[in-house]
């Protein structure tokens, strides 16, 4: 049994450094097992932290719980700091007060609540090491796996031929993502259940390859309009050396849904970055990932003679069309009808991930996990951490179709054909497009 209450020398030593703590402490589930070894936290606390869905809202949660879990609890969060790589928090507890010298808002931060934003913006955190961490291969969760770190002697023998990505940060990603859609304005768009994984994976993934990135959840059309225009308009883009755009929803071909049913064309998505809207990312590389549907047609493929007997798709797979409870038929019939056909324009320094194939004759849905996430997230957070240190992203991409193409089930009302979903990417980059995770140059 815990006794109650931290000593008051360590609970004024979280309270000194609460603010910085808050911004940046990096609660993951390495360091929550920690505590829960160390019986600090119990599985039930452990789980509302990690439910949270921002990294501040993690951290503030868990800096309640501590001082009420016992005397032990600060030297057990120092330990969890030291083995998550976090050292430099360790030591700014660990400090004297008269070696701080800096002035705190405990109080007016200690008697308010965290902000609920639906927009954050979060700074890339420390490094890691791949000895640091474990693979995080639960099934219901995405890997975790650090990110892979680039080393000297790739850069040097690959940099002259490649974009510049020297900066730090590397640049800014935006992601928004809908989840909830406006059940009378749209009334045929389903909740994105599995949504919210995909935009915190994206989160972290980024952040660790040194993005600064901000996520916005449930906008309109408008809205998204109005939040691209400004993520354009950013002066700082003068002095970094890449971006990144994810979009997250429901979609048709050449466009995807705000929440309240109205379409955002992707074409001028594109235009809203090209080299005379958006002159301070001239001839830097611009990364776009659209998670949504082209269409509401399964691609249920052939059946290959020499291949695995087929195996049943997991119940908690859905597509990203919008309309996840209807058959095949009906979606065909939609489909045809008043789909936007637009082509993506060929402007320099772009290359897009599409979740899902724009084929001549049939635009196909994009398969969702209702606990992992979207199945072109999935393989798109696991390839980039572990190939991005030396792969380009152009075969980065190729291999998440790869994958993608190797996930095998039966297709939402077709019992006796293999589903196979298939993802796709366009280019315009004019060099090589390696991001160099960790890696910076000595001048």
């Amino acid at each position: 049994m815990l006794e109650c209450g931290m000593v008051q020398q360590h609970r004024q030593a979280l309270k000194r450094q609460s603010a910085i703590l808050c911004k940046q402490l990096v609660v993951d589930e390495l360091l929550i097992q920690s505590l829960q070894a160390d019986d600090i936290l119990t599985e039930s606390m452990a789980e509302s932290i990690m439910a949270e869905q921002t990294s501040q809202k993690r951290s503030w949660r868990l800096l309640l719980l501590l001082p009420k879990r016992g005397p032990n609890a600060f030297s057990s969060f120092c330990s969890a700091l030291q083995e998550t790589e976090q050292q430099h928090l360790c030591d700014l507890l660990t400090q004297s007060p008269e070696r701080d010298g800096r002035e705190t808002h405990v109080d007016r931060i200690a008697g308010s609540s965290l902000p609920l934003p639906t927009q954050e913006e979060f700074a890339a955190k420390r490094a890691r090491t791949h000895e640091s961490m474990e693979f995080s291969l639960d099934a219901d969760s995405p890997i975790n796996t650090p990110v892979l770190p680039c080393t000297p002697d790739f850069y040097h023998s690959h940099c002259q031929q490649s974009y510049r990505m020297n900066s730090s940060p590397r640049g800014f990603a935006l992601v928004i993502s809908n989840v909830s859609f406006d059940s009378r304005a749209a009334p045929d768009l389903d909740p994105r259940k599995g949504g919210e994984v995909d935009d915190e994976v994206l989160r972290k993934v980024f952040t660790e390859l040194d993005y600064l990135v901000s996520v916005h959840r449930n906008l309109t059309a408008q809205d998204m309009r109005t939040c691209i225009e400004n993520f354009c308009r950013r002066p700082e883009h003068r002095t970094v050396d890449s971006c990144v755009v994810c979009l997250l929803s429901h979609g048709v071909e050449g466009a995807v849904y705000g929440t309240d049913g109205q379409l955002l064309q992707l074409d001028w998505v594109f235009q809203s970055f090209d080299n005379a809207h958006c002159p301070l990312l001239q001839n830097k590389p611009k990364m776009f990932f659209v998670q949504a549907c082209r269409g509401d047609e399964m691609d249920c493929g052939v059946e290959q003679i020499d291949g695995p007997a087929r195996t049943l798709s997991p119940g908690c797979e859905q597509r990203d069309a919008g309309r996840e409870g209807q058959g095949d038929a009906d979606s065909r019939q939609r489909a045809d009808l008043g789909r936007p056909r637009i082509k993506l324009p060929q402007r320099s320094d772009m290359i897009c991930g599409f979740a899902s194939l724009k084929g001549q004759r049939i635009c196909t849905a994009a398969m969702r996990n209702t606990k992992r996430g979207s199945w072109f997230i999935q393989e798109l957070n696991t390839s980039l951490r572990l190939l991005s240190r030396d792969t380009h992203l152009s075969d980065i991409l190729v291999q998440v179709n790869g994958r993608i193409k190797e996930r095998e089930g039966y297709a939402p009302g077709t019992a006796h054909h293999r589903c196979k979903e298939m993802s796709e990417f366009t280019s315009s980059l004019c060099k090589d497009l390696y991001l160099f995770p960790k890696y910076q140059p000595q001048y």
